[in-house]
């Protein structure tokens, strides 16, 4: 994809889904220019695929709201938490980390990597790298925001490709998690 320097945010209005438009937040993009590590770029939005997934879902349940995109490059932890807290609102904000897990590993040994990352997240310990979770910085922002709020992350489920009608040979991992 589109290599990035800190965080990318995008310059357009809103995301398109089969289920209709999301609108994106303005002042809150706004807000988030003032970190000299945050930057515009629609190009790292346009081959990123963690939020595709995720906008339908979110709009079938929630139908009216508003979306801050990020996709997260190269930064601390600590940054990444700093731009979480610049935004961090009531019960009305709701923050979604979207990564798979181990990439390309045969089904046991992806799950000893998975399941060793997954202590990690429900720990908060925000010391995850690439080749435990391709999204590890957005991650392991989430995770020090967490932990400087005081909130637990529980695992809601984790499975990888293997366990569907997918190959055993060469997996991705996925895990579900809730904060708060």
């Amino acid at each position: 994809r589109v290599p990035v320097r800190g965080i990318a945010i995008p310059t357009w209005r809103h995301f398109a889904t089969p289920l209709g438009e999301v609108e994106l937040d303005q002042p809150a993009l706004t807000k988030l220019e003032q970190f000299n590590f945050v930057s515009r770029s629609n190009a790292a939005h346009e081959l990123e695929h963690s939020l595709e997934v995720q906008l339908p879902f979110l709009k079938s349940l929630l139908d009216d709201f508003t979306l801050v995109p990020m996709v997260v490059g190269e930064c601390a932890p600590e940054q990444v938490a700093d731009v979480i807290d610049s935004l961090w609102g009531g019960d009305e904000t709701l923050l979604i980390c979207s990564t798979d897990l181990s990439h390309f590993h045969p089904y046991q040994s992806a799950r000893e990597i998975d399941l060793a990352t997954c202590e990690l997240i429900k720990a908060e310990q925000p010391t995850i790298e690439g080749e435990q979770a391709c999204g590890c910085r957005a991650l392991n922002g989430m995770l020090v925001a967490a932990r400087r709020h005081g909130l637990p992350v529980e695992q809601l489920h984790y499975c990888n490709s293997g366990d569907t009608a997918g190959s055993k040979d060469s997996v991705v991992g996925y895990g579900a998690f809730s904060i708060g």
